[in-house]
């Protein structure tokens, strides 16, 4: 598995079309951090395996969301040794730029054992998100 930045062209070239296939709508690319390249993709050779997303803020707290994979690529074990590297390393690149707190929003429940496994806790159950286009 190898972990890189996201690039320029991994939102239209290839998390667009995950988000369609898992069935959900594509956030807007400058709702993402960095205009949909503050996060990182993980790799099995040349297939693309998931992918993630890191909001610095101004406080002492990262945001890490729109964790998505791809629906097609099924290999286990690589697929959870994806997802682990991924939330790791969004994880410490959060604890590295300094942030004391690492907030994240999830409904998956494998992807909340992998969170609790990086020392994640549940905190109360959220009901509804709330979004307004300023």
């Amino acid at each position: 598995m190898e972990i890189r930045k996201l690039d320029t062209n991994d939102y239209e070239n290839i998390l667009v079309d995950w988000w369609k296939d898992w069935g959900w709508t594509p956030p807007q690319k400058d709702f993402l951090p960095e205009d949909g390249t503050g996060g990182f993709i993980v790799y099995d050779g040349d297939t693309p395996v998931c992918a993630g997303f890191i909001y610095i803020t101004n406080s002492k707290a990262c945001w890490i969301d729109w964790i998505v994979s791809n629906k097609k690529y099924r290999k286990k074990p690589n697929r959870k040794q994806s997802l682990d590297l991924l939330i790791e390393t969004l994880t410490n690149v959060g604890k590295l730029s300094g942030n004391k707190y690492a907030y994240a929003l999830i409904k998956n429940n494998s992807l909340i054992k992998t969170y609790e496994f990086f020392g994640y806790i549940k905190a109360d159950s959220y009901t509804s998100e709330m979004i307004k286009i300023l």
